[in-house]
């Protein structure tokens, strides 16, 4: 079954190496473009994140972020480099600034590496931290096949209104041929020519031939067969059936420029707003 390109995944894991949360969204794209949040320690696993990534889905834009945090042990309270704080309090005083602010103890815990952190080891956590996007990938999959289902149901709820559209005009197909051929007929006998029988016969075999649309209505329903088929199957439809929305719109383009009476006129327009309507759903499709 066919899957969407929009979705949402979260998971959350803690152990003895810390807690981490991932977070992946997922929205349409032409093709498959991954964008990672990480935090600078975990950088070494970006490349295998994005590999796990692209054997899961296919195309779609892919914002994933991950959170990190280790666990600090509180033995000794809060972590500081005093050294580094030292200096800075001495830099602020010999600033030649007169009368200025007490110096606030927070400003300097704010400093970049005031607060020691530990620097985890992106080997020992590669295994949890891709069981975790493995994890988030799972919601994001499920919730991509959950949508297309309800996309495919009204992709094919289309298809058949379309083709209702087109049984209903190839029935008429003999009666809007002899309406043309006695149009025809009729405005020669109000212009009161005296023609060659079989030569008017002739120019209006060509005239209706060229009017004819059963080639467009048999190209029409192959082509909704051929969406059909592909709504059904497990591989990723979602290039071939926008193809397939280009080639069923010429048809109803081409089927309403041979429109000869407001029934086929009509026709035409309600199939090229189905088409559109498909159309619209499938570039969501993976």
């Amino acid at each position: 079954m066919i899957a969407s390109m929009t979705a949402f995944g979260r998971s959350a894991a803690n152990g003895e190496w810390g807690c981490a949360t991932c977070e992946i969204k997922t929205v349409n794209h032409r093709y498959l473009e991954v964008a990672f949040r990480l935090p600078e320690e975990l950088r070494p696993l970006e490349n295998s994140m994005r590999k796990l990534i692209t054997t899961r889905l296919g195309r779609g834009k892919v914002d994933c972020t991950v959170r990190f945090e280790t666990e600090e042990s509180s033995d000794d309270g809060l972590p500081l480099d005093l050294a580094l704080t030292t200096k800075l309090i001495d830099a602020v005083e010999r600033l030649p600034v007169k009368n200025f602010q007490p110096i606030n103890p927070l400003d300097i815990l704010r400093w970049p590496g005031v607060i020691r952190k530990h620097s985890p080891d992106a080997d020992t956590l590669a295994e949890p931290l891709l069981k975790l996007l493995n994890e988030a990938l799972d919601a994001v999959v499920a919730g991509r096949q959950g949508e297309g289902i309800q996309i495919a149901g009204m992709i094919l709820d289309r298809c058949e209104q379309a083709l209702r559209h087109i049984s209903q005009l190839r029935a008429h197909l003999p009666a809007m041929i002899d309406y043309q051929r006695n149009r025809i007929m009729t405005k020669a006998a109000e212009l009161a020519l005296n023609l060659d029988p079989g030569r008017l016969e002739q120019e209006m075999l060509i005239l209706i031939t060229k009017m004819d649309v059963a080639e467009e209505l048999d190209r029409l329903e192959s082509h909704l067969g051929e969406v059909k088929r592909l709504l059904n199957q497990d591989a990723q439809a979602g290039r071939r059936l926008d193809f397939l929305m280009q080639e069923l719109n010429r048809e109803a383009n081409t089927l309403g420029s041979k429109a000869c009476n407001i029934e086929v006129t009509n026709s035409s327009l309600e199939l090229k707003v189905l088409i559109e309507q498909m159309r619209e759903q499938i570039q969501n499709i993976e």
